[in-house]
């Protein structure tokens, strides 16, 4: 079954923000990178959270959840309830190391309902989920 990769806001700017945190890979290289792993997965993004929101409700149509909230993992008990929702694996991710940032990058809303966290590996972070999904799957 297909596993939803969602991103949340400026994500979409990867590769031409902030080089020195997120590194120079864009989105669609990293879907690229990730469809290597396993073909059956769907990039979502937006800079909307309402619309993240309605993406993860879809919850029933995917097998497992990973999500870079961006900005709102750290904003957003919207997200936080819609994931709580969700009976299928979460895991959060992060490109940078969150708790090595600035103070208010240290509390995630997403955390206390994902089965599992990876940050600060790079764009590596979604690949690693992916592989930690199929693993789950296969057992």
């Amino acid at each position: 079954m297909t596993i939803l990769i969602i991103n949340g806001p400026n994500l979409n700017m990867l590769g031409k923000r902030e080089a020195d945190i997120y590194g120079n890979t864009g989105l669609k290289e990293i879907e690229a990178e990730c469809k290597t792993i396993y073909t059956d997965i769907e990039f979502y993004q937006s800079n909307i959270e309402g619309e993240i929101v309605s993406k993860i409700q879809d919850y029933k149509n995917y097998s497992g959840i990973i999500i870079n909230a961006g900005a709102y993992t750290h904003t957003s008990v919207a997200i936080h309830d819609a994931l709580r929702l969700v009976d299928i694996p979460i895991i959060e991710v992060h490109i940078s190391n969150i708790y090595k940032r600035e103070e208010f990058r240290h509390k995630s809303y997403i955390s206390s309902v994902a089965s599992g966290i990876i940050a600060g590996l790079g764009t590596d972070v979604y690949k690693i989920a992916l592989q930690a999904l199929v693993n789950k799957q296969s057992n």
